[in-house]
């Protein structure tokens, strides 16, 4: 019965909940290396977030609200130990890893890696002498910076796998490095992850990066487990983005765009 879920805790006095609650907002704020900027994100005064942090004050039921959605948690954060909730927050920001993987994961400028359609380019995991050309696209929801995207269905065919939409579609999650950008992308309902890291190449047009892609299979799987990667922006531009979807699959070296062929130095092996 709803009415008896609580029969038998003992009740909290205001002072234990307000240091339960400055525990977990400690935990949460852990996450932002920048209290500052953290603050003024929730719209909230330095000196009132140290008291709540301290367990010295309740915040109002708007500011509670306005807390909890940019935490994604709820008002038990007011009851309970945080690494007690069942909480959809995702795995890179609990608590336990928060400070080393999730730190910052948010905090992707667009001046660093903007929303937008990416053309891409890789020697083939599969095909020895065969270059994969594809589309990305790049976009943030909930302060977060997502990938999504199809394999060409050539591609998929010749491993054999299904060609309809739902296989080939693919999805990540962008988190920052500090040199750059890395990626974990996998497919729906499936172990095998792949990691891809990329840096900014200086040029003229600034919309070239240039890093590596992995596939997570064994050693003695055939084919390449690592090759060089080349992304360039498009952004919403119609014409280039339909241009480049035309031509995503498996190309020769001499087919590839001339920028990417030399970013991708075909000549020189992967270290």
């Amino acid at each position: 019965m709803i009415e008896n879920a609580f029969s038998n805790e003992s009740p909290k006095s205001p002072s234990e909940l307000r240091q339960m609650f400055g525990q977990n907002l400690r935990l949460l704020a852990r996450a932002y290396p920048s209290i500052s900027k953290l603050c003024r994100d929730l719209m909230i005064n330095r000196t009132q977030f140290n008291r709540y942090l301290s367990g010295e004050s309740f915040p109002r039921p708007d500011v509670l609200h306005r807390i909890c959605t940019f935490f994604q948690t709820d008002a038990r954060i007011l009851l309970e130990p945080l690494e007690d909730l069942q909480v959809e927050r995702g795995v890179l920001n609990h608590p336990l890893i928060a400070e080393y993987v999730g730190t910052g994961m948010t905090d992707i400028p667009q001046d660093v890696f903007p929303d937008g359609f990416y053309r891409f380019s890789r020697r083939s995991f599969i095909e020895e002498d065969k270059i994969i050309t594809g589309l990305v696209y790049v976009f943030r929801k909930d302060d977060h910076a997502f990938i999504r995207g199809y394999e060409a269905k050539e591609a998929m065919r010749q491993q054999g796998l299904p060609t309809d939409s739902v296989t080939r579609e693919f999805r990540g999650v962008v988190l920052p490095q500090e040199d750059g950008v890395a990626a974990l992308v996998s497919h729906a309902r499936t172990m095998a992850t792949s990691f891809n890291y990329l840096s900014r190449v200086a040029s003229f047009q600034n919309h070239f990066w240039i890093g590596y892609a992995t596939r997570t299979v064994r050693e003695t799987v055939t084919g390449r487990r690592a090759a060089r990667l080349v992304y360039e922006h498009l952004g919403t531009d119609t014409r280039s983005v339909l241009q480049a979807a035309r031509t995503v699959g498996f190309c020769a070296p001499d087919d590839l765009q001339p920028y990417h062929r030399k970013l991708l130095q075909l000549d020189r092996p992967f270290s």
